[in-house]
């Protein structure tokens, strides 16, 4: 079946190839493009040379013989708001201020009240606000998650608004359910075919378990090793396992995607970005941390256009701030000047030196952490050390959270597991990734490596002063107290010991 499935994967990128330049010679028209922006998905895929999926992600896999696989590819934000925002913008979140998850909105269905409003500046426009101008029909079939206020209806044409109880800016989380609602909700919708468009389709990714994995695929919990900072009991190894599977369960929903852009007659004037938000959400340390699991993704660029060197794969540290960058270019757009990011095949193309991540406050959660990417270091800085890394949180009562805090009590993680997870934070990290690619070596504090350690550290420290990182200021009391309001009540917060910010509120 394997085998089948990669021909037909590979039937399809030529399909793409063919023809298409004719037909837009004839019609001079603009190429459409269409994000598959998956959520909480790391690359295990056979084309990020994954042993355990090579030959199990065909139809992804195919995508890169028609299209340029991007080897360091990296998020903004190890959690999905903060990134959404930054890649619909093409502007780093830190310096916008939408920088905390799920900001400006309250609970699911409310619509945002004027005091917790926090716009855009009037200068910054969305991606799709600027390919409608250019003349593009505009769709999200999934999930905004942008921590900002907008009306939808000035971003897309059509996309699960009947979901919403207004366009304005209520809630963009999963209301929208993640259902490929593709033959109403997105280029099927349009009133001329000969319209070119720019739509975005929301996969689960990582959300989505073990779902969707072909018969006779799934592996069996007990088939992967565990990294050195998980314990080896069987709730980590079913969540460690799940984000395999989750990786193959993403190829099925890709295959079905490809098929009706195929039987629309849409597939060979596609180009087509896949690329998710940002790491895995299955197992603690990734999502909402910036080490490599958090921040590294998939993203492979395919189709046919001129700017598309097929079958090549780049090497280049890679920010998703580049793919609103390079939309606009396929599009004919030009990219404003307060872009964070380049587009990745223009002619002034740069490698660059490092990509900066960033994760700040995450639901109730209040932290800061920063993160510089060089060629190869990763170096973290944590601003609230005395936090660790299992301060109250929204997974609080998952089986891998529970597993970890009892086996801390009963003394059985090792020395390294039981100071990562329930210690003191170091203040920086510092990460030699060819030779620890896991990040358990801390090079922060190894004489040998102080001119790197002051080297990264200046980068950041630039950074944050050169782009007015909003990070280092509190956050609005306003929106404090509607973080409060929403999830006083839940278990998890409920009772904790939860951030000082909070006692406010708290009477204490």
């Amino acid at each position: 079946m394997k085998k089948v499935l990669l021909i037909w994967a590979f039937g399809l990128a030529g399909l793409a190839g063919c023809s298409s330049s004719t037909t837009q010679d004839k019609t001079d028209r603009k190429p459409n493009i269409l994000w598959i922006f998956v959520e909480d998905l790391s690359p295990f895929l056979g084309c990020y040379g994954d042993t355990i999926n090579d030959g199990h992600t065909p139809i992804i896999d195919g995508l890169t013989s028609n299209g340029v696989l991007f080897e360091r590819a990296y998020a903004t934000a190890p959690v999905c708001s903060a990134s959404r925002s930054a890649v619909i913008t093409g502007k780093m979140q830190t310096t916008l201020g939408v920088h905390h998850h799920r900001s400006s909105r309250t609970d699911e269905g409310n619509v945002v009240p004027d005091s917790l409003r926090i716009y855009l500046p009037e200068e910054v426009e969305t991606i799709p606000e600027m390919m409608k101008e250019a003349g593009y029909f505009t769709f999200n079939s999934g999930k905004d998650d942008y921590n900002f206020h907008y009306d939808r209806l000035d971003l897309y044409d059509v996309g699960t608004a009947s979901d919403y109880i207004t366009g304005m800016n209520g809630w963009q989380g999963n209301k929208a359910e993640h259902a490929l609602s593709i033959t109403k909700d997105t280029w099927t919708a349009r009133s001329s075919k000969e319209q070119p468009w720019f739509g975005q389709i929301e996969l689960k990714g990582g959300k989505a378990g073990n779902q969707y994995v072909r018969e006779g695929e799934l592996l069996a919990d007990d088939e992967l090793p565990l990294p050195p900072y998980f314990p080896d009991v069987p709730s980590h190894r079913e969540a460690w396992t799940t984000h395999f599977n989750a990786n193959r369960g993403t190829d099925v929903r890709v295959e079905e995607i490809l098929k009706q852009l195929k039987e629309d007659g849409e597939l060979e004037h596609t180009v087509i970005f896949f690329f998710s938000d940002h790491g895995s959400n299955t197992s603690l340390r990734h999502k909402q941390f910036c080490y490599e699991g958090g921040m590294k993704v998939p993203l492979i660029i395919s189709g046919d256009h001129p700017f598309i060197q097929k079958g090549t794969r780049n090497s280049d540290l890679v920010s998703l701030l580049d793919v609103a960058a390079t939309t606009l270019e396929m599009g004919g757009v030009e990219r404003p000047e307060y872009f964070d990011g380049q587009s990745l095949f223009s002619e002034d193309y740069h490698a660059r030196d490092y990509v900066i991540g960033a994760r700040d406050r995450c639901d109730f959660t209040i932290d800061r952490i920063r993160t510089v990417r060089t060629e190869d270091f990763r170096y973290i800085r944590n601003f609230f050390p005395e936090r660790s890394m299992m301060q109250p949180g929204y997974r609080d009562n998952k089986p891998v959270v529970k597993d970890l805090k009892a086996l801390h009590k009963e003394g059985k993680l090792t020395p390294y597991q039981d100071q990562f997870w329930f210690g003191d934070r170091p203040k920086e990290e510092l990460y030699l990734l060819k030779d620890d690619p896991h990040q358990i070596n801390n090079l922060a504090g190894d004489p040998q490596y102080q001119q790197v350690l002051e080297e990264h550290r200046e980068i950041l420290e630039n950074w944050i002063k050169d782009t007015n990182d909003q990070g280092q200021y509190p956050e609005d009391p306003r929106q404090l107290k509607a973080v409060y309001d929403l999830w006083k009540d839940r278990p998890q917060f409920k009772g904790q010991d939860v951030n000082p910010e909070y006692r406010q509120f708290l009477g204490k």
